[in-house]
């Protein structure tokens, strides 16, 4: 098997639509309007379902965390330390709720944690290398 894309199951899609479009520039082609919604990110699929509509195809009932929720992290990578600051700033002065505000950390990564409309967390990171190379030792 092969991972083909990350989703989210959210409760109100036009507030999160215009979050992941707006404030952090993922590639959304669907109107506000729709229950499933896909997403891309530096070619990466990233989904958005809604939670009702994905309750009545599965036939079945979920809980869901309020508030911010530490289910998962979606990280998302900057090439340099400046850019995790410039980001944070960016984001925030766009609505997105601080949790984290930008730190170095002590294994060497500059990063920072903001939520997103519905409270889930999402990195912004940086081991002041570009992307292609952050791997490589």
């Amino acid at each position: 098997m092969r991972l083909d894309g990350f989703g989210i199951f959210v409760n109100d899609m036009a507030k999160m639509i215009r979050f992941y479009r707006d404030v952090l520039g993922f590639e959304i082609k669907e109107d506000e309007n729709t229950s499933n919604v896909y997403l891309k990110k530096d070619g990466t699929l990233f989904l958005l379902y809604g939670r009702k509509d994905f309750e009545k195809m599965t036939n079945q009932k979920y809980g869901y965390a309020e508030g911010k929720n530490g289910h998962f992290e979606l990280a998302l990578y900057v090439d340099t330390f400046d850019e995790v600051d410039r980001a944070f700033a960016d984001v925030i002065s766009k609505g997105a709720e601080p949790v984290m505000e930008p730190t170095t950390e002590p294994w060497g990564q500059r990063t920072c944690y903001i939520a997103d409309q519905e409270g889930n967390i999402i990195e912004i990171g940086s081991f002041g290398k570009p992307f292609e190379t952050k791997d490589n030792e």
